[in-house]
Formats: structure tokens, C-alpha cells, sequence
């Protein structure tokens, strides 16, 4: 644009004598110099009026701008405007939105981000992007695995990798064309890894993906690699919750999917929880995680609660729940086992529990759980995945979570700490080694019993084949039955 202004200015220097014929007069000779002199000093006086009219009298006059200078910079811009209209080119999107860029900063997961016209294809395992900047015949290509354990080497080498390949549209456009095209963006993920054991579940899906796709409020479609049918039939209340719309599988749709946006892989923002500070409205927290599960599976509460009500008159059943606070017990069979669960369930009773003993399984409805985790003032269990169901219970109330030897640390970082952020009254019970099945088996200066964190230095093997699998507890009731009665009295003041 420059350049042409360039060449404009000089025509009108050029041709400015053109302008005012009989006031400037350039001649190399002034052999005609008396016979103008006279009509040259009428033209100077004329010349100094329409100066005049310039400097002093711009409203007075022919001018309708307020100086020659603004006339001037008006035909310039007059220019400018002129020679970009003549240069007008087909409106190119920018490279915001067409764009792929990844987050790889992160020490449990990585994530990237998609946008433009993007369109999925699993066989090839890629998610590709076709851009309308000219990249001639080359192929851009990035790489990531969407699941949350980013640092766990051994779990990562099972999930399936995908490739977010850039295109150029006008070379590979007719390529995998759109099938199925969605206005909602997309976000993927994987169900593999450690899917199958609930803490994980929790933590590596269900919360990151509550964290990932809240900013879309329900209009997200969730494309699922490694994907489970048990898994979405266990938590289809939940994802109800979080998508209006069908989950895709992403292996066994062989369909192009189409998109203008798409999220690939998991924000996690730590150990069940949700931090605010990390999120784009700044407050949410991991009570707005649990105000979806109760939204979830309150439908299907309601609905054991008339059966229950059919089954009782509705008086009894109030005056059955009124009268006792309600202690939930999660009882385990083997491993961190309660050897003498009966007796400590009886103690509860007898200081003025109604105890209702949970024993799930992987065919246990959800619903239920949460139905009676809901309604409990008290939780216990011992450490363990079953204890993740602390997320089901009100913020105020107790959880006592019954810790074996060489498991402090796990137990307060999965689930205390968590716990109490969630609002809950946390207690940890730890076991003294009188108290744990190991104690029959080590000699009682065993570094096993004197100094499991001399154990657990030595690595995850060696914690989870001695203090994991190889662990019951049998309760000191006398030490617990303090715990118990401090629990009674916070449920009922």
C-alpha cells in the first residue's frame, strides 16, 4: 500500500503548476518578463486572497474543511481506501480458528486443543484437521495418549495412541469426508488403563472429565477411545449429567465424525478433587462435582423411596430413620479385612447407631450406595477403593477411614485429604500393630511392624505384596470405641 502512495505523490507535485496555470509560470528565460508584469501582480493578489481563504476564513468561503492539511490527509486515506478495495482478496480464517495446540506441561496428563474443521478417522487412529493455509504438500503430525497417568510409564504403554494430523484442505478435502457432522464440540478421551477399579474411575475419568467439559454446559459430544459398554451402562446417570448427547465409540464407529472444536484428552487437577483456581469460573469445587452425582441418581432415590414406603407405612419409616443416626459400614472379604467386624458393628449398635453394612460388588447399582451414603451421618471402612464412595456423603458428615500399617501416606492423600475438601469431618484411625494380621507372622522388631515406611521406601511391590494383599485388621474395640462415641456425638448435635 505504501509503494502505491509512493508513486500518487509525485504525479501531484508533478502537475500542482497545472493547478494554479496563470500563478506559477516556470520558464527557463525571462525574455517575456515586462509584458508580464502586470497581469503577474493581479495573479499574486489573487493567489494571496485564496491563501487567505485557507488560513482565515475556512467556513466563510468555498472550503468545507477547517484547513488544506485536512483536505490533503482526506485524499490520502481517499487513496489508501481506494488501492485496498482494489486488492480485496477471499476472507482467510485465522489461525485461531485453525488450530491444533497441545499442553504437554503437565505432570499427570497431557491435552490438546482442535479447532476448524476437524473430522475423525479410526481406523487410521487420527483425528485430522483440514486447514485453509497453504502447506503445499506437507503433513503435520502430533501424538497423545488421552488418559491421566501420564507419569505411570507400565499403565501409559496400553493406551492406545492417536494422531492429530494437519491437512491442507485443498489438496486432501475430498478425503474422509463428514459422515456425521456435529455443532457442539467434541470431547475425547480413554476408558482404559486402570478402568475397572472405582477409585480410578473417579479420579482418572469421571472428575477430569467433569473439570474438562464443564465450560460447555451439557453441549459437548464425548468421542471414547478403549471404550467399555459396562462402563457407560454403571455411569450413564452420572454422563447424563455432564452431555445431551450419545457417547461415540471411537474405535468401532467407523464413521467420519465432524467437528469445529475438540478437546483431546483429560484436565486433572490432583487426587479427587476439583481445584477453583484451576478452573475458568474460578469457584467451582469438587461440592459442585457431587451436586452432579445427587442430581444423577436423585431420580431413582425417589423411586426406591416410594417402594420402600409401599412396603412400610410411611410413619414407621420416618420414625425409623429418625430415631438413629445411620453409621455405613463398608465391609471387605481377604485383603484389609475386619476379622471381628460383627463385634465392632454390635458396639456401634450399642452406642446408639442404626449401622447399615455395605458389601458391593461390581454389579452393585450405584444409585443404591448413594442412597444410603446420602442419608448416613456416619462412614467407615477400611483403606481401600470402596473408600472413594466418601464423595457420596453430605459435606458435614464423618468419615473414619480404619488405616493398616504401611498405608498412612495413600490413605491421607487419596482420601483424607480429599475428603476434607470436599467438607467432611475426617478422622484416620490408624492401627497399632497388635492390631494387624502381620503381627501373627514378623517377630515384633520386624522393620515390617516397627518401621513400615522403611517397607514402602523400597517400592510399590513391595507395599503392595506385604501391607496390601497380605493385611486383615482386627480392631482393638476398647481404642475404637472412642472413635465411635466422638462420631455419635457430632451426629447428633
Amino acid at each position: 500500500m505504501r509503494q502505491n502512495l509512493k508513486k500518487v505523490a509525485p504525479i501531484k507535485v508533478d502537475e500542482s503548476p497545472k493547478l494554479f496555470p496563470y500563478v506559477f509560470r516556470f520558464k527557463n528565460s525571462c525574455g517575456n518578463c515586462a509584458k508580464r508584469s502586470k497581469p503577474k501582480l493581479i495573479y499574486l493578489l489573487l493567489f494571496s486572497l485564496i491563501s487567505s481563504c485557507f488560513v482565515f476564513a475556512p467556513d466563510l468561503l468555498c472550503f468545507p474543511y477547517p484547513s488544506a492539511l485536512f483536505l490533503i490527509d482526506s485524499s490520502i486515506k481517499e487513496i489508501e481506501n481506494r488501492v485496498s478495495e482494489s486488492h480485496i482478496e477471499s476472507p482467510k480464517t485465522s489461525q485461531n480458528e485453525e488450530s491444533i495446540s497441545c499442553d504437554r506441561t503437565g505432570y499427570r496428563s497431557d491435552i490438546c486443543f482442535m479447532k476448524g474443521d476437524i473430522r475423525t478417522h479410526s481406523p487410521s487412529s487420527s483425528i485430522f484437521l483440514y486447514t485453509s493455509n497453504d502447506l503445499t504438500d506437507h503433513v503435520l503430525q502430533d501424538k497423545i495418549k488421552p488418559y491421566t497417568r501420564k507419569w505411570e510409564t507400565s499403565i501409559m504403554e496400553t493406551i492406545h495412541e492417536l494422531k492429530l494430523v494437519t491437512k491442507d484442505v485443498k489438496l486432501f478435502g475430498d478425503k474422509h469426508k463428514c459422515e456425521v457432522i456435529h455443532e457442539v464440540p467434541a470431547v475425547l478421551f480413554s476408558t482404559g488403563g486402570y478402568t475397572g477399579n472405582l477409585y480410578h474411575e473417579f479420579n482418572d475419568g469421571l472428575i477430569p472429565l467433569y473439570i474438562t467439559s464443564k465450560r460447555f454446559n451439557k453441549k459437548v459430544v464425548f468421542v471414547i477411545a478403549e471404550y467399555h459398554k459396562w462402563w457407560e451402562m454403571k455411569y450413564g446417570d452420572v454422563l447424563s449429567q455432564l452431555s445431551d448427547y450419545p457417547l461415540i465409540d471411537f474405535n468401532k464407529d467407523k464413521r467420519t465424525h465432524c467437528f469445529k472444536e475438540a478437546i483431546v484428552g483429560l484436565r486433572i487437577h490432583g487426587e479427587l478433587t476439583v481445584d477453583p483456581s484451576q478452573m475458568q469460573d474460578g469457584r467451582t469445587t469438587i461440592n459442585e462435582f457431587r451436586n452432579v452425582l445427587d442430581r444423577a441418581y436423585r431420580p431413582r432415590i425417589n423411586r426406591l423411596d416410594r417402594l420402600e414406603e409401599q412396603r412400610f407405612h410411611e410413619r414407621v419409616a420416618k420414625r425409623r430413620k429418625a430415631q438413629r443416626p445411620k453409621l455405613a459400614l463398608f465391609s471387605r472379604t481377604g485383603s484389609r479385612g475386619i476379622t471381628n467386624e460383627d463385634l465392632m458393628v454390635q458396639l456401634a449398635q450399642r452406642i446408639g447407631f442404626e449401622v447399615e453394612v455395605l458389601r458391593p460388588d461390581r454389579t452393585t447399582e450405584l444409585a443404591k450406595i448413594y442412597r444410603v451414603l446420602n442419608s448416613s451421618k456416619v462412614m467407615v471402612g477400611v483403606h481401600g477403593a470402596a473408600m472413594t464412595h466418601f464423595l457420596f456423603m453430605k459435606p458435614g458428615s464423618i468419615f473414619i477411614q480404619i488405616i493398616p500399617l504401611g498405608t498412612d501416606w495413600a490413605a491421607e492423600t487419596y482420601y483424607g485429604e480429599p475428603a476434607k475438601k470436599l467438607g467432611l469431618d475426617y478422622i484416620g484411625y490408624k492401627i497399632l500393630p497388635r492390631e494387624s494380621s502381620l503381627y501373627e507372622k514378623y517377630d515384633k522388631d520386624d522393620p515390617i511392624l516397627r518401621d513400615p515406611n522403611s517397607i514402602t521406601k523400597k517400592g510399590w511391590q513391595f507395599t503392595k505384596g506385604i501391607y496390601l494383599n497380605d493385611q486383615k485388621v482386627r480392631l482393638d474395640l476398647h481404642r475404637f470405641k472412642k472413635v465411635l462415641v466422638d462420631a455419635y456425638s457430632k451426629s447428633i448435635s
